[in-house]
C-alpha cells in the first residue's frame, strides 16, 4: 500500500487528504471489512505528519461510518453488511 503524497499547500487539509487516501483503500478492498487500519504511529510515519493529524484523519473515517475504534485495541474497517460492523466477533 503506497501512501499518496500529502500536499501541504493543497486547499484540502492534510488530515482530509489522508482520510481520502484511506477511504480509497477501503473502497478498493485493500483494507477489507474487519481488518485493522494502521495505527496513529504508523500513519505519522507513512504520511510524514503529526500524530494529531493522523488522529483527525481517523476521526473523519469514524464520522463517515467507515471504521470503528476499540479502545486499547485499534481501529477497524466497518463491515457494511452488519450495520456498524461491531458484531459479536
Amino acid at each position: 500500500m503506497a501512501a499518496r503524497e500529502i500536499d501541504p499547500r493543497a486547499p484540502e487539509p492534510p488530515y482530509r487528504q489522508i482520510a481520502a487516501d484511506l477511504t480509497a483503500e477501503i473502497a478498493r478492498g485493500d483494507l477489507a471489512p474487519g481488518s485493522p487500519l494502521p495505527s496513529e504511529k504508523e500513519l505519522t510515519e507513512r504520511y510524514g505528519v503529526a500524530r494529531n493529524t493522523a488522529r483527525s484523519a481517523l476521526g473523519v473515517l469514524r464520522e463517515a461510518g467507515l471504521v470503528y475504534t476499540v479502545p486499547g485495541r485499534g481501529t477497524y474497517v466497518t463491515d457494511s453488511s452488519e450495520g456498524d460492523g461491531r458484531g459479536d466477533a
